[in-house]
């Protein structure tokens, strides 16, 4: 099984969002449909969730006013609303001003082996299984010579991905307490001028400081010569570096002692620290070269507590179905994503999907 891909030919903001959500219009509304099922799910109404996209849009356009073409130009290509476009990749924030918390989330390894070997990563992307059908791999160009690819859900400017200047990144949400019901500026849009612009973690890093954001995240950059893990939260933006060994691990809790003091997440679902201690444990394994054996370093099912490769409860309210929707690594040596549809549990050296 495979994602379904897109490669723009058009290079102009609008005109490439236009592109895009004609392209992808039937997965753009579906994609819609099943936010606005989950926001009314946890206690939104549509008024409020109009507001809160007209409010992310005006945020996004007064940081990154071509972003915000894009957006609206997907919305012209999809027949929809720019506010409705502005909905799906604002869905960080929406859920932090509902205050939505989630027992299941993704799983980041990275690991530099030196010696002028390339960078060694994978991530488990866990999301809910009603929204299973989201994801797209995206590329395009974002100016002459400077391509990204982007595992993203349909609708979203992007999420992890790689660029030809040689940096990846990695994603995966946070929650402090510093969280507010103001929507800032989306922090998938984040990820998407990181892709865009930079070409080092420090770069990246500067990027995630000049958003004034309302949600929290982190984005793990990484490139040939590096990586850091960019916490970023309305309480600061914090870079945590590798440990020993260059390995850089991270779930869904602060590392920076700082941001740390106002955990959320964490505080009431603990499984994250079951998660992390077991990349921890299988730190050798996610050093490897062959990236199936990164994934298969990943796989815990732990029933009842904290599994790194999550299975859906079908028992469960709509919010709390969580589901390992897809195995990601990162080569940002040859500027293209190795994806898995699934799980860990899932995976073989033909499963893999190259973009």
């Amino acid at each position: 099984m495979t994602f379904p891909s897109f490669t723009s030919t058009e290079t102009e903001p609008r005109a490439r969002g236009a592109e895009l959500g004609a392209r992808l219009r039937g997965a753009v509304a579906a994609n819609l449909a099943g936010y606005n099922a989950l926001f009314a799910a946890a206690g939104a109404t549509d008024g409020q969730v109009r507001a809160w996209g007209e409010r992310a849009l005006e945020r996004a356009a007064g940081w990154a006013p071509h972003l915000a073409d894009e957006i609206g130009g997907i919305a012209a290509g999809a027949g929809l609303e720019p506010w409705q476009v502005a909905v799906v990749n604002a869905r960080t924030e929406i859920l932090a001003a509902l205050d939505v918390a989630g027992r299941g989330e993704c799983s980041t390894s990275v690991v530099l082996p030196g010696d002028g070997l390339p960078p060694r990563t994978v991530q488990t992307w866990d999301w809910l299984g009603h929204l299973r059908d989201a994801p797209v791999l995206w590329a395009y160009e974002a100016r002459p010579g400077h391509g990204v690819r982007t595992f993203t859900e349909a609708g979203a400017l992007a999420k992890i991905g790689v660029n030809t200047a040689g940096l990846g990144v990695h994603f995966n949400i946070l929650r402090h307490g510093a969280d507010g019901a103001d929507p800032g500026v989306p922090v998938h849009l984040i990820a998407r001028r990181i892709l865009d612009e930079a070409a080092t973690v420090e770069e990246a890093a500067d990027l995630a400081r000049s958003a004034t954001v309302s949600a929290s995240t982190v984005i793990t950059a990484v490139t040939a010569g590096g990586a850091g893990a960019i916490e970023i939260s309305p309480a600061g933006v914090a870079v945590v570096p590798p440990g020993p060994g260059g390995v850089l691990l991270h779930c869904n809790h602060f590392l920076d002692p700082a941001l740390a003091e106002g955990e959320r997440l964490g505080a009431e679902e603990p499984g994250t620290y079951a998660r992390l201690r077991h990349l921890r444990d299988h730190a050798a394994e996610l050093g490897g070269e062959d990236v199936t054996g990164r994934a298969l370093a990943m796989l815990s099912h732990a029933p009842g507590g904290a599994p790194v490769c999550a299975h859906p409860d079908p028992a469960l309210p709509l919010g709390e179905r969580w589901e390992t929707l897809a195995t990601i690594g990162l080569d940002v040596t040859a500027g293209r994503l190795l994806v898995h549809q699934g799980g860990p549990c899932q995976v073989t050296g033909t499963t893999w999907q190259v973009f």
